[in-house]
């Protein structure tokens, strides 16, 4: 052994191998990613560390989720999902505030670039008006004394939001408008027993002569707002001094559909008028000549003669129910002035004063003299328009009766998925689920005339209009369907807005209208003055998606029935929903009005530019 050269220490065993490799493991450096593994802690320990964790937060010193344990601890399942939402629900916050910011710069921007809604003369002059007219009307002294909160109490009672200063109190009875007998009797022969919330604060409003923003649903009777008020003032002066050829009017309204209302009312006076010139003794006759209480109204519109309204020219009008372009011709050709006029009301007027007639109304407002009395009213008041109006107006007196483009809740909306080849046939049964008269609506003419031929092969009384037909085709369409000798009007938009017809029982959305404001419109001819009516929409994947969000939302919030095919939507949450058109699901960047007046004004932008006109 020794001569093999082997010394003392070689000679003796080697270390097991177990024992040699403990010792080349000792040695040996840790991988990273060993070094970087979290130690393996075991169950019941890590029970135990829960156990303090939480026995730390009954305490009063909480562990933040957001925050590992301390001391080797971990965070559970439960914590990370908190985490997570915590997380989400932070960048949904921060996304909706940027959409909200880019909303409304679009808005901005929008209102910048409108001009208020002034004569030329007087943005030319800059001439402001900063005090609101005055009338003789005042409440009477018991309503003048309530207290402060008792007037709170009844507007919250009737879900009534106003804006403004010195606002006058609401009224609950007609009598205590201090209307005239006449005006009372047809208001009761009508079956109209007691004010609407939106006649409530309205007519106090109007009659105290202050400029007014009104909103309210469809059918809640925002017409007698602005027509009765017309009518007392017009009484008034006429009975102050009696007009002539030349003179007048004395209130403009800017709404066709409204002058049957509004003859109803002068006639009313004008009979009464007569009856107590034949009783009057003669003295009394001298002092108040027959026909001092008389009030005429005209009417002013395309298709209709001129010369069967005559007899109202030459003696002069005192109110004047005119389209704008027709008033626009009269006021050219001087039939009469506006020189004392004094009060103006529009209808719809948030579709007045958009891209189409918004040029007609300020070229109105040219022939005026004097400051007037401005009343907008509509059911569709986005904010864009609110906006607007308030820079337009003296000191004006905002009353809103629930959501600007809210639903009528009386009407029951049922939504339905038909494919395009089946609507014609599939509307058959529709018609079948209520008695008549029943409202079909359609977005093309074509449809219209289809459905109409349609319907009389198959023994359906119907009528049908749209705006290629004549005015006298289109009259007596309406006055068949009102007089119920017709069971079934088949119409484009001309009768979505304005028209009052208030024993609709059915309203039929053969198409989904493009634009969320036709459709609440639509479905507001029927369910009015506090009936209960029925809307069908049919739907298919020509329908575009912006439409039918819009759609879903405000089924949602009039705690209506959402079909499957609309709850299958993605369920975004623009905020507040578009400024521009009211639609709660969409922004102000999608708003299909905003895209539909960007195509419109195109041409008029390229003309002025141009220097031509268009």
């Amino acid at each position: 052994m020794e001569q093999l050269g082997l010394g003392k220490h070689d000679r003796e065993d080697p270390a097991p191998d177990h024992q040699a490799s403990e010792v080349g493991r000792e040695k040996r450096p840790k991988p990273e990613e060993e070094e970087d593994e979290p130690e393996y802690i075991p169950v019941a320990k890590r029970k135990e560390m829960r156990l303090q964790q939480i026995r730390g937060r009954a305490s009063g010193a909480p562990i933040p989720l957001d925050e590992p344990a301390k001391e080797g601890g971990v965070q559970t399942l439960i914590d990370q999902h908190a985490v997570m939402m915590k997380q989400k629900e932070g960048k949904v916050e921060d996304v909706q505030a940027e959409l909200a910011k880019e909303d409304d710069q679009i808005l901005s921007e929008l209102n910048d670039k409108a001009r208020p809604l002034m004569s030329v003369a007087e943005l030319a002059k800059g001439v402001r008006y900063t005090e609101p007219l005055k009338t003789s009307w005042r409440p009477p002294r018991w309503v003048m004394d309530l207290p402060e909160d008792a007037i709170r109490t009844v507007r919250n009672k009737f879900h009534i939001i106003v804006e403004g200063d010195n606002i006058p109190p609401p009224i609950s009875r007609f009598k205590d408008f201090k209307l005239p007998a006449p005006i009372l009797e047809v208001l009761k022969l009508k079956g109209i027993k007691q004010p609407t919330p939106i006649q409530m604060q309205g007519l106090s409003v109007a009659l105290s002569g202050r400029d007014m923003i009104g909103v309210a649903f469809t059918g809640s009777g925002k017409t007698l707002v602005f027509v009765l008020p017309m009518v007392v003032q017009a009484l008034e002066e006429e009975r102050r001094l009696p007009i002539i050829q030349g003179e007048g009017p004395f209130g403009l309204i800017l709404c066709p559909s409204t002058f049957d209302i509004t003859k109803t009312f002068c006639d009313a006076l004008a009979q009464q008028e007569q009856r107590q010139g034949q009783e009057d003794d003669e003295a009394h006759r001298i002092l108040y000549p027959l026909g001092t209480g008389q009030v005429r109204c005209l009417l002013c519109m395309g298709g209709i003669q001129m010369r069967d309204q005559d007899d109202v020219l030459r003696r002069g009008p005192h109110i004047v129910v005119a389209t704008p372009g027709r008033l626009i011709d009269m006021l050219k050709k001087r039939r009469f002035t506006l020189n004392f006029c004094k009060f103006v009301a529009l209808d719809e007027a948030d579709r007045m004063i958009d891209i189409r007639f918004e040029d007609e109304v300020r070229g109105i407002f040219d022939f005026f003299r004097h400051q007037r009395q401005t009343l907008l009213f509509s059911a569709t008041m986005p904010k864009k328009v609110q906006e607007f109006a308030k820079e337009s107006l003296v000191c004006p007196i905002v009353v809103n009766v629930g959501r600007a483009g809210a639903a009528n809740l009386d009407v029951i909306q049922e939504v339905e998925y038909v494919k395009q080849e089946a609507k014609m046939m599939y509307l058959l049964n529709c018609l079948q689920k209520t008695a008549p008269p029943v409202l079909i609506f359609c977005e093309n003419k074509s449809d219209v005339d289809d459905i109409h031929e349609y319907l009389l092969l198959k023994g359906v009384a119907a009528v049908g209009i749209h705006g290629s037909k004549d005015q006298s085709e289109r009259e007596y369409a309406i006055l068949e369907f009102k007089q119920g000798r017709k069971d079934v009007l088949v119409a484009t938009d001309v009768a979505s807005k304005g028209l009052d017809f208030p024993d609709i029982h059915h309203v039929i959305n053969y198409d989904m209208p493009k634009e969320i404001e036709n459709y609440v419109h639509r479905i507001g001819r029927t369910g009015r003055c506090g009936k209960t009516g029925v809307a069908t929409t049919f739907i298919n994947k020509t329908t575009p998606e912006s439409v039918l969000l819009d759609l879903k939302y405000l089924l949602v919030e009039a705690k209506q029935t959402v079909p499957p095919v609309l709850r299958a939507l993605p369920d975004e949450t623009p905020g507040g929903g578009c400024p521009i058109c009211g639609g709660l699901g969409h922004r102000a960047a999608n708003c299909p009005k905003l895209l539909s007046q960007t195509l419109k004004s195109a041409p008029r932008r390229e003309a002025e530019m141009n220097g031509t006109d268009y």
